[in-house]
């Protein structure tokens, strides 16, 4: 019994059956939490280290690892019945595409310092922290992912060109 089939059976029936129409969805969500930890365990931690003074770039940096991660679990695991392409012209259209994505990550949190000074010393430390999770962890990243995830299914892993391996 695989970790999928042990998860699936102890969700209640109706929520099973959406879980299962939905899989890819479903494992591209998991594959995003766990990118989402990376992605932000990095950031935090250049930025309260050796990029302190330089936080937009500590994030770009972040989300540059967490998406390389992205690319092999959502290569092996969440899109692996679909593709069909050279895995180069996969990758580079994978990369394309979460390269737009970063800059969508980038754009709610570059607002929240550069446009409302949501930074010491216009505001306390701990607003300004709570702003950049905000608007870098919650919204750019939401806004990030959905384009992410329409941009994989049209363009890198498109049902099409699909191969069941």
């Amino acid at each position: 019994m695989t970790v999928v089939d042990s998860v699936l059976g102890v969700l209640p029936s109706r929520l099973r059956r959406l879980a299962v129409k939905h899989r890819e969805l479903v494992k591209f969500a998991l594959v995003g939490g766990t990118t989402f930890v990376i992605d932000n365990g990095i950031w935090y931690l250049l930025k309260l280290t050796v990029l302190n003074d330089k936080p937009i770039t500590a994030k770009a940096i972040a989300v540059i690892v967490a998406t390389i991660v992205n690319y092999v679990l959502n290569r092996e695991w969440s899109f692996r019945t679909r593709g069909g392409r050279e895995r180069h012209h996969e990758a580079a259209l994978f990369f394309l595409i979460s390269g737009v994505a970063v800059g969508i990550n980038l754009v709610p949190p570059l607002i929240s310092r550069y446009v409302f000074n949501l930074e010491v010393p216009h505001v306390s430390l701990l607003v300004q922290e709570s702003a950049d999770f905000i608007s870098g962890s919650i919204i750019g990243m939401l806004l990030a992912v959905g384009f992410r995830f329409w941009g994989f299914r049209r363009w890198v892993f498109p049902d099409e060109l699909g191969q069941v391996r």
